[in-house]
Parts: C-alpha cells; structure tokens; sequence
C-alpha cells in the first residue's frame, strides 16, 4: 500500500494534494463549491462544477512501481467521474419521467371528475327501463308455447345472424307526439308494446334461420307461411304481420293498440307495406 498524506485543503475552492514520497508529489485535482444550494424533499445538496487533473511531478529519483500506481489510482478516478455523469444524466431522465406522470395524474382525475358529474346528471329524457305488464301463461299455455319453439339444433350455428330490432321511444319523442295523437296513454305502455314486438321479430327470424331438417311439423308451418307473405318489396328487410303478434305474444290487437302503432309510425320505428291483403309492419 502506498501512504498518501492530504497536504492542502482550501475553503471554497477544495483542492487536494496527495504526497505518495518523499519522491512524488500528485495532484488530484480540484473541485469548486458554489455559493447556493438544491432542497428537496427535505434533504439538501450542494450543486457543483469539478474538473480534474492529473500531473506527476518528480522530485527525487524515479520509482516506477509507484508510478504504475498512481497511473491506476488516476484512471479509476477518471472512471468515478464518468459514472458520475452517467448518474446526473439518469437523474435529469427520471425527473423528466416524474413530470410526466404528474400530468398524466392530473388529467385522469379530471376525467373521473367529468365521468362523475355526467353519471350523476343523466338527462331525464334518455330511455328508461321499463317492466312489461304481460301476464304470466298459465301451465297450457306454456305447454303450446313449447311446443311451437323451435328445436334446438344439435350442432351450434357457426355464423350468428343478426335480427334488427325497433329502438325505444325517448322522452323527448314521446313529448313531441301530438296530443290528439297520444291521448291517455303512457310513455311506459308504448315502450313496452315496443318490446313486445320485438320479441315477435326475434322469434319470427329465429326460425326462419334455423335448419330445416330441425323443425317439428308447426314450426314447418310457421316457415312457410313466413316464406308467402315474402315480397319483393320487402326483400331485406324485417318485418312481421298481425299474425305473428298474436303467435308470438299476449298483445291484444285493439283500438289500444292501433293508437300505439299511429305514435311508433310518428316516431318511425315501423312502417307499413300493404299488399295481398295483408299488412305487414317493417322495422325502420
């Protein structure tokens, strides 16, 4: 080991001296303290610029072993003072990084704010949901109404159709119905005729999609006279007839109801394509 004594030491400029012998006198280098300091988080560093130097002076003699030393001794200082800056350079990166996420922060809590304000503020007239009052078949009826459901297919269907279906009446369209046209009835009872026709239009569908090797003999039935009341005019789209409401729900097709198909004509969520003496009403 080589001894080293600290021969001067200055106050705001720090400056080393490093004596290996009588023989050698090493100057370090110095570094320079500025007047100012960082606080953060409640530590404090001191900021500071330093700079090195590296002279071998001889005195007396030479002494090659020692010099070998203090060769390596001066590149691992070099080596310190890279990883210095490599850490000053992380730090500047991460600080960049925290910055960035407190942003992000901010705007995620303003987001939140809004989406808490408009789920506590939802505009009355938007749709609401709604019970139907059908009443409940008795045992029989249940009994028939299996008994015209189609067979379930053994194999699921790979490509799964889609049955366009009539959209609720919102508020602000059922206020816009004029009253001549409205009369007693509620905007509670016209969505739920809505959603029994609805029904009536899957049901329909569903077993035109289905294969005909499944179907019992009244289900048959019911394909082919869906298939006759085809048209060209109505081609493409979906559509059901009196018929259907009747098969498929516990409707009654009355005065009532003809009012409630005046207000969804209004609103244009069915319209009517009449032919062969038969009225059929297309989902818009």
């Amino acid at each position: 080991m080589i001894p080293w004594t600290l021969l001067a030491v200055q106050s705001t400029r720090l400056t080393v001296w490093l004596a290996a012998s009588p023989g050698w006198l090493w100057w370090v280098g110095s570094r320079e303290l500025n007047n100012h300091c960082l606080r953060r988080g409640g530590t404090s560093d001191f900021g500071f610029s330093w700079r090195l130097c590296l002279n071998v002076c001889p005195l007396t003699g030479e002494d090659e072993r020692r010099k070998a030393a203090l060769h390596k001794i001066g590149n691992e200082v070099i080596l310190i003072h890279e990883l210095l800056n490599q850490m000053e350079t992380e730090v500047k990166q991460q600080e960049k990084l925290k910055d960035l996420l407190k942003e992000m922060q901010k705007t995620a809590e303003r987001d939140q704010n809004e989406a808490q304000h408009l789920l506590e503020h939802i505009p009355p007239y938007l749709p609401k949901p709604t019970q139907s009052c059908i009443t409940v078949p008795t045992g029989k009826q249940e009994e028939q109404a299996k008994a015209r459901e189609p067979e379930c297919a053994k194999k699921p269907a790979k490509d799964t159709k889609l049955v366009k279906e009539a959209a609720l009446i919102t508020m602000e369209e059922f206020e816009s119905v004029p009253a001549y046209m409205k009369g007693r009835l509620t905007y509670d009872q016209i969505n739920a005729v809505v959603q029994e026709m609805n029904k009536a239009v899957v049901a329909k569908y569903k077993i035109l999609y289905q294969p005909l090797k499944s179907m019992s003999v009244p289900v048959r039935n019911l394909y082919d006279r869906f298939m006759e009341e085809e048209t060209k005019d109505t081609r493409g789209l979906f559509f059901i007839v009196e018929a259907d409401i009747k098969e498929f729900t516990q409707l009654k097709l009355d005065k009532r109801f003809h009012s409630i198909l005046n207000i969804l004509r209004h609103c244009q969520r069915v319209r009517e394509v009449r032919g062969s003496r038969l009225v059929r009403y297309v989902i818009c």
